[in-house]
């Protein structure tokens, strides 16, 4: 069974996620789902919070798909979360030459800690490309829609942390 590890922030988890995570589910029987808590980061919504809205988004997804899923929390750095999990790749997505760059960086120091896990990068569809949690919240903050971008449940979320 080869499993591989998605990370990120998750905060919150969108449209461009779920494409990361459908397409995953041709390169790997198991993918885990692993929301970063990091100290220095100060999310929308709290841990818990994003793993409930992941869980309830994701798994309907991976079931569909027949790909195993879980969805856990790591606040270290993700190659030691990669090899908790017996992950042999770590999946990132890629919208735009920005994240290249970023991303290269990090496969290149995560592959000097840990070469025996794998960095595979998939370009997010057309569709989902311009999408961008940090401005989903900043949308959702100034009350525009964000249904275009997030599931619904997502957007009720967003909702309850901006009334109004």
């Amino acid at each position: 069974m080869r499993t591989g590890l998605y990370p990120g922030s998750f905060d919150p988890v969108t449209f461009g996620h779920v494409d990361i995570v459908r397409r995953a589910g041709h390169l790997v029987d198991r993918l885990v789902i692993a929301i970063g808590t990091h100290h220095d980061k100060h999310p929308l919504f709290t841990a818990e919070e994003r793993v409930k809205l992941a869980s309830a988004v994701l798994e309907p997804v991976a079931k569909e798909i027949g790909l195993k899923l879980q969805v856990t929390t790591y606040d270290n750095l993700t190659v030691v979360a990669a090899q908790a999990a017996h992950a042999s790749i770590v999946i990132r997505g890629l919208r735009d030459a920005g994240d290249f760059d970023y991303e290269m960086q990090m496969a290149g120091m995560n592959a000097a800690l840990a070469p025996e896990i794998e960095t595979v990068f998939l370009a997010s569809s057309p569709e989902s490309r311009h999408i961008a949690a940090t401005l989903v919240r900043q949308i959702a903050a100034m009350g525009g829609d964000v249904s275009a971008f997030v599931p619904s449940v997502v957007t009720a979320a967003l909702k309850k942390k901006f009334p109004g």
